[in-house]
């Protein structure tokens, strides 16, 4: 799905607008990653039951085999970022069989920074899958938390394993990529399904390729259980955790796996683990048409709206920027691009996609609209896809998209197994979101092709006997919507569901001093927030 941007608040190269990256959840971008599950229409549509398997806790003991990663002592060292020291830590490339070798993962610390009696460590990630949480915590976190916060925690942050500086997957090069992300995601004829099919083969070849074994060991389960290992080396009983987005699902898991070594876990624009991939997808292309028709109220009360003037219904925005992307589908426009890219509808969808995760960039995404539909420049809209990709001016990409695949497409089965299987569900996700549907429902065949089959499947997570954990849903998210929030604060044994009734991608340090102030007091004293709290 479209869930990948981590919270991490990427700066945009072409202004000063902040963008609150959302977590790369499940499906795929425009090209991107995607995951689902293989199975009937109506059965990837239904309501989760209670018939869904519960993720099985770990034995409290820690097998002997694992003693030796357990008990490792970190060595701390100059990381060449002021306020900072970073080390790795070692854990088994396969839990079952810890013999076949290590996979060695880059953690960051920044020290409490006052005096006084300190809280421990608290863990923090922003999402993806494929997001980098030690570079979200040199870029943000680590400046950008409340300062009673950062004063009495070490804040840390570790890359889960295949991602960034942990070993990263990574698939094709930077012409590669660009080629991969240009490739029509709505195609007419059976002539450009086919070329699609061949991009995602390519994609997932070049995957197994160059990660042969990785491949098979990026789960979410052994990348929390990866968490468990730093949680002892850093020398705390308990885990102290902020996830957003797929962070969410990364610390739901560990409390599932470890419920009595849970401490304050926030879990920020949840998603829900009982799903399969297909609703998943599904879900997510509703909430980016909700997040659209937030947008479209906004827009046409603007002087510069391209899209509609005062008084457009959003379906008939909907319908404008519909139109325009089905030109871009026939004639791509020129973005001055040293590498020249013309901007086509793919490009186009993830730069509008891009900036649904906060209101904040909405300014931007108008003027990129207004310049690209009445001039003819696809610069803005290259600049907002460019950003969602984490692709930079010399043309290289981060492995935020190889490392968002590999854990989607091995975390749950694929939403679809073929173009027949897509074009059946068209109408649903058409009916979803009329101006994403499409695109979206294409992008979630990307797994079919996959090279390693999938470990996991949708689950729900209790957590038995673990400490409250907050769950932060946020009413009209577009990437994890809000309904994933309250199911997933259903599931959890001790949660508190915390709500904010706003626009954007995840709540906290979003400006509202409510969330904030509710979380704040549950990190530094223990005690949630009440039930039912809701937030404006």
């Amino acid at each position: 799905m479209y869930t990948r941007r981590l919270h991490r608040r990427s700066r945009f190269r072409a202004g000063a607008t902040l963008l609150a990256a959302a977590a790369l959840l499940v499906s795929a971008c425009s090209t991107g990653s995607a995951t689902g599950a293989a199975r009937s229409s109506a059965a990837q549509v239904a309501e989760p039951g209670d018939e869904a398997a519960v993720l099985a806790a770990l034995p409290k003991a820690t097998p002997s085999a694992l003693a030796p990663y357990y008990g490792q002592k970190l060595s701390w060292r100059n990381c060449g970022v002021p306020g900072f020291e970073c080390t790795t830590l070692r854990a088994p490339l396969d839990y079952d069989d810890p013999e076949r070798g290590d996979v060695r993962l880059a953690v960051a610390r920044a020290k409490a920074t006052g005096p006084g009696k300190k809280l421990g460590s608290l863990l923090v990630n922003p999402g993806g899958p494929g997001g980098s949480a030690v570079g979200y915590l040199q870029s943000y976190a680590a400046v950008g938390y409340p300062a009673p916060v950062r004063a009495q925690y070490d804040m840390v942050a570790i890359d889960p394993r295949g991602v960034a500086r942990s070993e990263p997957v990574v698939c094709l090069d930077g012409a590669d990529m660009d080629t991969y992300t240009q490739t029509d995601i709505t195609p007419d004829d059976e002539r450009e399904a086919d070329a699609l099919v061949d991009s995602y083969k390519k994609f997932a070849e070049a995957c197994g390729a160059n990660a042969p074994q990785l491949l098979r060991h990026v789960s979410t389960k052994e990348a929390a259980r990866d968490m468990d290992v730093l949680r002892a080396a850093l020398g705390d009983e308990r885990l102290t955790y902020v996830g957003a987005s797929y962070g969410t699902f990364l610390g739901a898991t560990y409390a599932g796996l470890f419920p009595d070594r849970v401490g304050r876990l926030v879990l920020d624009g949840a998603m829900d683990p009982s799903l399969p991939a297909r609703r998943l997808n599904l879900d997510q292309t509703a909430g980016f048409e909700t997040s659209f028709t937030a947008f479209a109220k906004d827009c046409v009360r603007q002087p510069d709206c391209p899209l509609g003037g005062p008084g457009t219904p959003p379906k008939q925005v909907g319908r404008n920027l519909k139109a325009f992307f089905d030109k871009l589908d026939a004639r791509p426009i020129p973005t001055g691009d040293a590498d020249g890219r013309r901007l086509g509808e793919a490009l186009a969808t993830t730069g509008v996609i891009a900036a649904m995760y906060d209101q904040a960039a909405w300014p931007q995404l108008r003027e990129a609209l207004t310049a690209a539909m009445r001039e003819s420049d696809g610069a803005g809209l290259l600049v907002l896809s460019d950003s969602y990709y984490e692709r930079e001016a010399d043309g290289t990409y981060s492995n935020l998209m190889s490392a968002n695949a590999a854990v989607n497409c091995l975390d749950l089965p694929p939403a679809f197994d073929s173009p027949e299987q897509v074009r059946e569900a068209l109408p649903s996700f058409e009916k979803a979101s009329p101006v994403f549907g499409e695109g979206l429902a294409w992008a979630s065949l990307n797994c079919a092709y996959w090279p390693v089959a999938a470990t996991g499947e949708p689950h729900r997570i209790e957590a038995k006997g673990a400490a409250p954990i907050v769950v932060v849903g946020t009413t009209r998210d577009p990437a994890t919507p809000y309904r994933w929030s309250q199911a997933l604060a259903r599931q959890l044994s001790s949660a508190r569901l915390l709500t904010f009734d706003g626009d954007g991608h995840t709540a906290y340090g979003r400006g509202s001093d409510c969330i904030d102030s509710a979380i704040n007091t549950y990190l530094l004293r223990g005690t949630p927030p009440a039930e039912g709290k809701r937030c404006s």
